[in-house]
C-alpha cells in the first residue's frame, strides 16, 4: 500500500497486524484521522459502533485486489459505492447440537440486531472469517422462524457447513445499493 503514493498523496500505514479488529485500532485511527482497511476480518458490534461514533471509516475485503483497488480509488477521490454492505445482526453460538441427517446445529443468543431465516452470513472465529455462506434454517424453540431480534435464543444451521463451535460468532449481513441521495 505505501508503494502506491505519489507525489501529491502519501500512503502512511499506522499499523497492520493479524487478528480482529480492537477498539485500540479505532482509538488510533481516530486520533490519526485514518481509515481502517481490514482483509478476512470483521469487526464486532462493539467496535463497529464504536467506529460509527468516532466517524472513523472501516473498509472490508476479502480478496486483496479489491483492497487495493479501493485505495486507489480513494487516493483519487473516486470513490462511489454502488453496492454496500449492511450488517443486520449478529448471534454468538452458546451450544452446539449434532443431529444425525440434520448435521449441526448452533444453540445461539442474538446479541445485536436481528438475524433472518435465509440471510447471507459470515462464521466468525475470534474475529476473524472462517466461511461466508447462507444461513440454512432459523428456528424459535421447535417452530421456523423468519427472524430473531437482539436479546432472544435460536437455533440455526449454516448451509452446507457444520464445522462449528461454542464461542463462533454467526454475523447476517445484506447488500444494499446506495445512490447519491442514500440507500435505494
Amino acid at each position: 500500500l505505501e508503494k502506491m503514493s505519489t507525489d501529491s498523496i502519501k500512503v502512511r500505514v499506522l499499523l497492520a497486524s493479524a487478528g480482529a479488529i480492537s477498539d485500540n485500532d479505532v482509538l488510533l485511527a481516530s486520533a490519526s484521522h485514518a481509515i481502517i482497511f481490514g482483509f478476512n476480518v470483521r469487526p464486532d458490534a462493539r467496535v463497529r459502533q464504536k467506529a460509527e461514533e468516532s466517524h472513523v471509516e472501516i473498509r472490508l475485503h476479502k480478496i486483496i485486489y479489491e483492497l487495493l483497488d479501493d485505495m486507489e480509488a480513494a487516493m483519487k477521490g473516486m470513490v462511489k459505492a454502488e453496492v454496500v454492505e449492511s450488517i443486520t445482526g449478529q448471534a454468538e453460538i452458546r451450544h452446539i447440537y449434532k443431529i444425525g441427517k440434520v448435521g449441526t446445529i448452533g444453540g445461539s443468543y442474538v446479541t445485536s440486531g436481528l438475524i433472518k431465516n435465509g440471510a447471507k452470513i459470515r462464521l466468525l472465529r475470534d474475529g476473524v472469517v472462517i466461511y461466508d455462506g447462507k444461513l440454512g434454517s432459523l428456528k424459535r424453540f421447535k417452530d421456523d422462524a423468519k427472524e430473531v431480534k437482539e436479546g432472544y435464543e435460536c437455533g440455526l444451521t449454516i448451509e452446507g457447513y457444520n464445522d462449528i463451535k461454542e464461542g463462533d460468532v454467526v454475523e447476517a449481513y445484506e447488500m444494499v445499493e446506495k445512490t447519491e441521495g442514500g440507500a435505494a
